[in-house]
């Protein structure tokens, strides 16, 4: 029953995800919230181990899930439910492409999805840096202002920023600042 519940709920993710595996992080934290099958810590987790290995986010994080969820036969349910849907809308467009390669319809309908997908990796981007960045639970139980504040993060964000400002630190390779992230946090103990 669990790798029916995992296709379904990662099939709806690929199915309305529009916008790349960023665009999933909502319906990931949806699924955290209904199912229970990983907290909102462990999804930060996720993104970051998605983030810095080979291959398309949305796809890493559905294996990821799967396998925290359901072992190695999870991963691979989920990973499938979350690709089937593009399959699917793929195989039906190829069809059809000929028709509808100059349809001003089509066309902006394609247009009109542009801000949809910039708003949910948009939100996805936003909800990364609320965890990272605060910890309501501090606040809540301790009413501790201070501890409320990740500033080893907060102090990271604004050097980075600062650094991402001047012009020959901006064409590096993306490869250098996802391991100099890693060698960052191993060094500062980023990891709870």
């Amino acid at each position: 029953m669990i790798y029916l519940q995992l296709f379904y709920e990662f099939f709806k993710a690929g199915l309305f995800a529009v916008g790349g595996g960023l665009a999933t992080l909502p319906f990931l934290y949806d699924m955290s919230d209904r199912m229970g099958w990983f907290s909102h810590e462990q999804l930060a987790d996720m993104i970051a181990i998605s983030e810095s290995t080979p291959g398309a986010i949305g796809i890493n994080m559905a294996t990821y899930t799967g396998h925290l969820t359901a072992g190695y036969f999870g991963g691979i349910i989920a990973t499938l439910g979350l690709v089937t849907p593009s399959i699917i809308i793929i195989l039906i467009i190829a069809r059809f492409l000929t028709r509808f390669r100059d349809n001003h319809i089509v066309d902006a309908a394609f247009y009109g999805l542009r801000p949809a997908s910039t708003a949910l990796i948009a939100a996805a981007g936003f909800s990364v840096v609320w965890i990272d960045l605060f910890d309501f639970n501090q606040l809540r139980e301790f009413n501790d202002w201070v501890g409320f504040v990740n500033w080893k993060a907060l102090v990271l964000a604004i050097v980075i920023f600062l650094l991402m400002r001047y012009k020959r630190i901006k064409h590096l390779h993306p490869i250098f600042f996802i391991a100099l992230s890693a060698i960052i946090g191993i060094v500062f103990k980023f990891a709870q």
